[in-house]
This record gives C-alpha cells, structure tokens and sequence, in this order.
C-alpha cells in the first residue's frame, strides 16, 4: 500500500512528472551543445532574445523589455546581462529618454557567438524533438499554449 494520495495509477501518467523529466533532459541536451560556445543556457536565451529584439529596430531596448520577451525576473535578467557584458557580448549603453534605464546593445562579438550558438542549439532541438515526429506541430501549439501569453513591461 502506497501512502502516496495520487489521482494517478502509475508515475508516467503525470503530465507534470513527464514535463520534468523532458525539461531535465532537452535541459541537459542543450548545456552540452552550449558548452562549446561558453554560454549557459539563460545566457544563451538572452542573447538570442536581445538579438532578436535588436532587429530593425532602431528605438532602444531595456532590461525591462527584454525580461517581457524571455519572460524572465528582472533582477535575474539583470544579473546574467553583467555576465554578458563581462564577456563583451552585450552593452549597457545610456537611454536617451531615460536616465535610469539602459538600452541594450549586442556587440560584434556577441551577434558571432548567438549566431553560432544558435546553430547548436537548433541540431539541438531537431535531434531531441525528432522523437515527435509527425506530432510536432501539435506539440510546439500544444507548448506555445501552455507558454501562455507574453508579459507586458512593468
């Protein structure tokens, strides 16, 4: 007799259990196709997101907004951009409209590096959700949903 209290007959009936042990493993996929590129994983989203955000735009791009895109902490944001930036990867240059804020820009260095880290990381993600087969596009919807909606600045 279990004194677990559990609506499920078996562990691998649990959608969170099994969402743990993906996340776990994709995670642990993606660290070692990283490592090369020395960038942890948070580091790497960042970057790519900055990048993102930089495209055509000319108007600035503050911490703020680029937590709202990563849909990350602020303060944890905070923390990994002075990692990039010790590495030259990022600049905090001043904002023009906003003597607190700082506009985010990827430096040279910075666009190689996400730029080749992205290739990893995308064979990454090929090899790893290849298992989905003709179920991935459901399964990125499916993700997409449970994402849920992107978070405004606050």
């Amino acid at each position: 007799m279990s004194d677990l209290q559990t609506r499920f007959a078996e562990a691998d009936e649990s959608p969170g259990l099994l969402l743990w042990r993906v996340g776990n493993r994709w995670q642990a996929m993606v660290r070692e196709a990283l490592a090369p590129h020395d960038l942890t994983h948070t580091q790497f989203v960042l970057l790519a997101s900055l990048t993102w955000l930089r495209r055509g735009r000319d108007e600035p791009v503050t911490q703020r907004d680029l937590a709202a895109h990563a849909r990350t902490d602020v303060m944890m944001t905070s923390q990994v951009l002075r990692a990039l930036e010790t590495k030259g990867l990022v600049e905090r240059r001043p904002h023009p409209a906003d003597a607190r804020a700082r506009d985010l820009v990827v430096t040279p260095a910075g666009v190689h590096t996400v730029n080749a880290a992205i290739v990893s990381v995308e064979d990454c993600d090929a090899a790893f959700f290849a298992d989905a087969g003709p179920d991935l596009p459901g399964l990125v919807s499916a993700l997409a949903r449970l994402a849920g909606p992107e978070r405004p600045p606050a």
